[in-house]
Formats: structure tokens, sequence, C-alpha cells
């Protein structure tokens, strides 16, 4: 960068940060907070849901990615190749979130029987970019699923095999966690529902639980993994029932202690994620989200600088819960570049959060709590012609990535030297 860009760059932030600071923001501060947070990066964008298992597309569990633009990536160093570029691109402190069906060997591996040994070069990859792993059992994509059912199967050997892999899958997250120093999420997502209504849903869900408990059994320490169980409303096949949906999930979170996942397309087109946070949060310890973007359904576009994106940040951030809610990124859009999708979704949720950070919340608690509504709202239609840009803009110079737009040169870069050879 020229020495005249990074003045004007500065100076532009000297003259946002005294515009905030009369709106009683701190915007050094902001800044230093938002370089704290982690977001997790998704694996499966790169690949299109596929994984290292041998298959060509993503199969079952109600979900799909589509498009065919080129340059997926075909195995695990492309993949973190891939991964290495985005991270380049993206302003902020990272993570990244794996799938069980991403694991490497040499011969196949059945999925009741991973190890860490076969995530290996991953644990190594992330302790070479000084980054933590988070890891989810994956539940579709596999013969034993092909039914609709894996964990409230009627079939007990079909039972037995996934809580199995969630066993695997859980011994796997600590085993990462307590080589990379930093707590590693499980999440535990099943894709169990059905097309049209069913004649006995308690029986499902009473399965559930009866897997989950066994499942959850093992006692493993909280500063390696954490626990995770995520509910939806409905996906491609199950439109009618869904056996963990949010009620079920809710009550059992919150009656294992465990941490509950809120996925930002799970749930009715009218439902509030934002607000969720702050009604669960004086109940449990931890929150995970799963930043996404529905579109008329859980289609997982890519994430946004959007208002459903900018409402979930501003109740964390008002709520004080940054150090309580986990953030990892969930979609995957196999119609245009990967690494653009990853990095639009991933400066989306950062934006987000630094929007929430420098909103002048404080004089806008002050009016609240003064019974001046309309001050209030005056202030909230204020802030939003601050200038949020030179903020960014800064904290893009902080951390020694592109401003603006001008990342896309180096993805077009990219593509043109390695993507368009695959």
């Amino acid at each position: 960068m020229q020495d005249t860009d990074k003045n004007r760059i500065e100076e532009s932030y000297r003259q946002a940060k005294e515009r905030y600071a009369a709106y009683g923001v701190d915007t050094d501060r902001a800044l230093k907070k938002l370089a704290s947070i982690e977001v997790s990066m998704n694996c499966w964008q790169g690949d299109d849901v596929v994984g290292f298992e041998g298959a060509d597309s993503i199969t079952g569990g109600g979900i799909m990615a589509t498009g065919n633009y080129p340059g997926r990536a075909r195995n695990a160093d492309e993949l973190r190749m891939d991964a290495d570029k985005a991270f380049s691109l993206i302003p902020g402190k990272k993570r990244f979130n794996l799938h069980g069906s991403y694991r490497e060997s040499e011969k196949p591996v059945e999925r009741d029987a991973l190890a860490p040994e076969h995530f290996e070069r991953w644990i190594e990859w992330a302790a070479e970019q000084k980054i933590g792993l988070d890891f989810n059992p994956t539940f579709f994509s596999h013969p034993k699923a092909d039914d609709g059912y894996t964990l409230s199967s009627y079939d007990s050997g079909i039972r037995r095999f996934w809580i199995e892999h969630g066993k695997r899958c859980r011994e796997v997250s600590a085993a990462i966690g307590e080589r990379l120093g930093t707590a590693c999420v499980d999440n535990v997502w099943i894709p169990d529902g059905s097309k049209d209504d069913p004649t006995d849903r308690m029986r499902r869900r009473h399965l559930l639980v009866e897997s989950l408990d066994e499942l959850f059994s093992e006692h493993l320490d909280p500063e390696h993994t954490l626990d995770a169980v995520e509910s939806k409303l409905f996906g491609i096949g199950s439109e009618s029932f869904v056996v963990g949906s949010h009620e079920f999930y809710l009550a059992y979170a919150l009656s294992r202690k465990l941490v509950l996942t809120m996925d930002a397309g799970h749930y009715h087109p009218t439902e509030s994620v934002a607000e969720k946070v702050s009604a669960l949060l004086p109940f449990m310890r931890t929150l995970l989200l799963h930043v996404s973007r529905p579109v008329r359904w859980d289609s997982d576009h890519v994430v946004l600088f959007d208002d459903a994106t900018r409402a979930i940040a501003r109740e964390i951030v008002r709520a004080d819960a940054l150090d309580r809610v986990l953030l990892a990124v969930d979609f995957f859009d196999a119609s245009i570049n990967r690494i653009t999708a990853w990095v639009v979704g991933m400066r989306g949720t950062y934006k987000s959060l630094l929007a929430a950070l420098i909103d002048p919340m404080e004089l806008m608690r002050k009016a609240e709590l003064a019974g001046d509504l309309g001050t209030r709202l005056a202030l909230a239609e204020e802030a939003k012609t601050l200038p949020l840009g030179a903020v960014w803009d800064r904290f893009c110079l902080d951390h020694d990535v592109p401003l603006g737009g001008a990342w896309l040169d180096e993805v077009q870069s990219y593509e043109n030297d390695v993507l368009s050879k695959r």
C-alpha cells in the first residue's frame, strides 16, 4: 500500500473517530475488542459439503449445494490452500470448522471408527496458522442415513452405528482442543425427519433422547471440548417433521447443561434469531450461533452485512455476551467462486460485529432509562449514517488485509493461477 493511501485511511479514521466520540463511542476500544473476537469459518463452503470419503456430491440430510462453479477443492490439501488464501483476505481472529467426513486416511475408515489420527494434518495446519478448530459429526451422505433417520432410527443397529460415530467425534474434538490449547466445539446436528406427517412423533423423540444420552455419557474436559446440539425447522425430505426441533434441543440442552446451537436459517421466516439471544442467556452459560442467510428456506446463502446479521451482532453486544456467544458461519454456495463466498461471508460477519460495537448504545440506553423514547429513536437513526466504513478500513489496515474491494483482484488472480487448473 502506498504511503499516501495509508495516510488517507488514517485521516479518514481520525475524522470518523471524532464523529463517533460525539456520540460517546470510543472507536479505538471497539477495534481492540473486535480484534479479540473469534469467528469459525466453515470448511464445507470450499468443496460443496462433499468431504473426502470418495463421494462426488452431498447426499441426504435435507440439504444441497446448488451450482457448478469450477475450482472446487478435491482433497484436503487443496481445501487448506484455499482456506489459507481466504484467511489472507479476512481481518480478525479466525477459527476453522470441520466435519467428520473431512478425515484423511490412506485406507477407507468408517465413521464409527474415526480417531484423532485421521485429522492429524488438520491439527498440524491449524497449529501453523495459530487458529483453533471446531468439529461436527457427519450424520448425512451415508447409506445408514438413506431412510432419513440416524439417532432416532427404529433400527437399533443403525442407532448404534451413529451413537458410536458421535462418540468418536467427541474424542476427536477433545484431542483437537488439547493439542491446540483452545476448546473445540463439537456440534451435533442430525437430519432425522419425515416428508409427511408421521404417526408417532413421541417414539422418535424418546429414541433420540436415549441415543444422545449415551453419545454424551462420557465426561470430557470442557477445557478441551464443548458439546453443542443444533435444531432445525425442516429440510428437503423432512418438511413435515424434524425430530430435533428447537423445543426439543432447547429442553435437552438446558436439562443436560450443553451448549445450544442456533442456526440463523433453522427457524420460521418471521422469527428473529437475534431476539432469542437475550431470551436464552439468563438460563444458559454458552450459546453457539451459526451465522447463515436463509432465502425463503434454509438455503445457506452467503452471509451479508444485512439487517438480520447486524441485528444478531447488535443483540450480542447489547447483552454484553461476546464472551458467552460462540460464532461460526454456515453457508455453501457452489454457484460462485468459493473463496469469494468465504471472504464476503466472514467480512460481513465482522462488519456486523463492528457496527454493533460502535453503535451509540450508552446514549440510547440512557435515554431509554429516562423514558425519552423519542431521543432513543433519533439516535438509532443518526447512527445509520455515521462513517462506519472509515472505521472498518482502519480495522483492515491494522490486520494487513486488502481494503474495500481490492481483495477481489487477488481472488481473480488465484482463480486464474490455481482454481482454473483443477
